[in-house]
């Protein structure tokens, strides 16, 4: 039981003995910087049914505690804020018994819970991944770690966009423009070759209808009648139709961009542990509406469109079928949302996608509910916002977007250039060189994107993410590389004697923050939010260069006092990795 579990059951029986009262949970909070003491009780929730003083309370509990409680040395009241002072002899033997764990603050798995799904990405393949995708795979990925690291199984997944006009459009433009280029022969990346093309399309669309304006056309006529859209509208009905020809073509085109997203994927460090595609799932909720108009769920309109009318839930009509009984996104959502429950034991779903689709989710949930699937109450939108860059937004059509691959390539650079500025890589190999310079280089950017409130929108600056001072990535490897050089020179700690120790307040509070670790990660997963692990980590970070600044630690005479702060290195170093982990940033050994 750790000491906050240890102090509340306390206060209950306080309460309890001295005031007749049953209370559970009271609140712990850390005690703030500007008083004495650890851990605070407050007990102003009390005092209307105690008809008490809250100063008299707050004494009362805490001469309670004192005598009660071995760990509590001594308190002070302020108000109605109960300060403890936990004696040092606690966090001595914390510190002894975390340090063996390696994984200290994750819990092993339990298989025997059922899974999570995790869906992100899910890219179209008509485009590379961009500056956008990057942080839909980077919450995916944390999100996935952090609820493995609570002991929850965790199936990752993402549905890969590979059918639709948008696809027919960059198939077409290959076909009429392309004259055989592959990846092969131009050296582009699959991914890029296709969108290539889509720029294309869209360069041409426009010049057709231009071409029929100044003809007298009107914009909206020019739009619809421009000849490059009625012939990739054309490929669209003939794929749909399974045209041998077309069918050839979309499955050479996809194969190129699948081999781009996964040399993508590979470098920014997500994987998946299963690919659905939307050619295979976009038929599948068809079935499920039918059952769903037979029970009066939805409503067939006189043109032969069905629709749901979510009025009575604070939401519009929607539709479902079109009129030519083709589906739509819904649609397919809703048979893919099934068929993962059917194919996985998962209890709860989680999507992770942008925040112009929060509508869009409200009604496929509560579809769901109405369709009568009891787990459409464990459906989340996990919605993030956008990221914006200081000349302004992307747009794929016309070939602004900030691509993935060439956004890491800079961040790499950066890194490579900064590293030279410092001069510190004597004796380094020039792969080691380049190894730290794409750990530092993402590492920068991934921690830049991830400390954010997912909710928040980022605008996002590659130079100022990749500082060495601050609340960067590079700030926080860089002490974790420190504390892997302290504990090269010092070699592993023998014969810890932990109670001769006189623990320092500046490695007390280092204890304290890391005795937090594990509630950390679990609200983490609870909000589902990475910025709580990379915002802890980033204080621990601080509190450790701040006792590494003040207190010898190889330097002191005192071999008791030393191996116990090597040791306390350690477990931090230990805890810098774990947190990295859980946020897909590698650190390094050196710097």
């Amino acid at each position: 039981m750790n000491i906050e579990n240890k102090i509340q059951k306390a206060v209950e029986k306080a309460v309890e003995k001295l005031y007749d009262l049953s209370i559970e949970q009271p609140e712990l909070q850390s005690t703030k910087k500007d008083f004495e003491g650890d851990v605070t009780l407050v007990v102003f929730p009390y005092v209307k049914q105690l008809r008490k003083n809250p100063k008299e309370i707050a004494e009362n509990i805490g001469n309670y505690l004192k005598e009660e409680v071995e760990e509590v040395e001594d308190f002070n009241v302020v108000g109605g804020f109960l300060n403890l002072l936990i004696g040092s002899e606690y966090y001595k033997n914390f510190l002894k018994e975390i340090y063996p764990d390696e994984t200290y603050g994750f819990v092993a798995a339990d298989n025997s819970r059922k899974s999570l799904m995790v869906e992100y990405s899910s890219p179209n393949t008509n485009k590379p991944l961009h500056l956008g995708h990057i942080r839909n795979n980077l919450l995916g990925h944390s999100i996935s770690e952090i609820y493995k690291a609570t002991g929850k199984p965790v199936v990752k997944t993402q549905i890969v966009n590979d059918r639709g006009i948008h696809i027919c459009k960059s198939m077409l433009a290959w076909q009429k423009f392309g004259n055989g280029e592959t990846p092969e022969n131009s050296g582009l990346k699959g991914d890029k070759l296709a969108g290539k093309y889509y720029v294309l399309f869209d360069k041409e669309y426009k010049k057709q209808i231009q071409e029929l304006i100044e003809q007298g056309r009107s914009e909206e006529e020019a739009k619809k009648q421009a000849p490059i859209l009625l012939e990739a509208q054309e490929m669209l009905r003939k794929w749909e139709a399974k045209d041998p020809e077309v069918m050839e073509l979309w499955k050479k085109m996809n194969g190129w961009v699948y081999k781009g997203f996964d040399e993508t994927y590979k470098n920014l460090g997500v994987s998946f542990d299963k690919n659905y595609y939307e050619s295979e799932t976009y038929l599948l909720g068809k079935q499920i509406v039918e059952e769903g108009l037979r029970k009066g769920i939805f409503i067939k309109k006189e043109d032969g469109s069905v629709w749901i009318n979510l009025e009575d839930e604070g939401l519009d009509e929607k539709l479902l079928l079109r009129s030519d009984g083709t589906s739509v996104y819904i649609t397919q959502d809703i048979g893919t949302a099934i068929k993962r429950f059917q194919d996985f034991d998962i209890d709860s779903h989680i999507y992770v996608v942008g925040n112009e689709q929060d509508y869009h989710f409200k009604v496929l949930f509560t579809i769901l509910k109405k369709l009568g699937y009891d787990w459409a109450s464990r459906l989340y939108h996990l919605s993030y916002g956008m990221v914006e860059l200081p000349h302004g937004k992307m747009k794929s059509r016309e070939g602004t977007v900030v691509d993935a691959d060439d956004l890491m390539q800079e961040m790499t650079d950066t890194a490579r250039e900064i590293s030279k500025e410092l001069g510190k890589l004597e004796g380094y190999s020039e792969e080691e060189k380049e190894r730290l310079y794409k750990i530092i280089g993402l590492g920068a950017l991934k921690y830049f994107i991830l400390k954010v409130d997912p909710k928040r929108t980022i605008l996002f600056d590659p130079k100022k993410s990749i500082d060495f001072q601050g609340n960067t990535g590079p700030f926080i490897q860089y002490t974790y590389a420190r504390i892997q050089s302290i504990l090269r020179r010092a070699g592993e700690p023998e014969d810890l004697n932990f109670d001769a120790v006189k623990v320092q307040d500046k490695e007390k509070e280092i204890i304290k923050y890391l005795a937090q670790f594990p509630e950390t990660i679990q609200t983490a997963a609870l909000q589902q939010n990475p910025g709580i692990i990379a915002n802890y980590v980033y204080d621990l970070v601080k509190l450790y260069n701040s006792f590494y600044q003040s207190i010898p630690i190889l330097a002191t005479t005192d071999e008791t006092e030393k191996k116990f702060r090597i040791a306390l290195s350690k477990k931090t170093g230990d805890t810098i990795k774990n947190a990295f982990t859980l946020l897909g940033i590698e650190v390094p050994e050196r710097m």
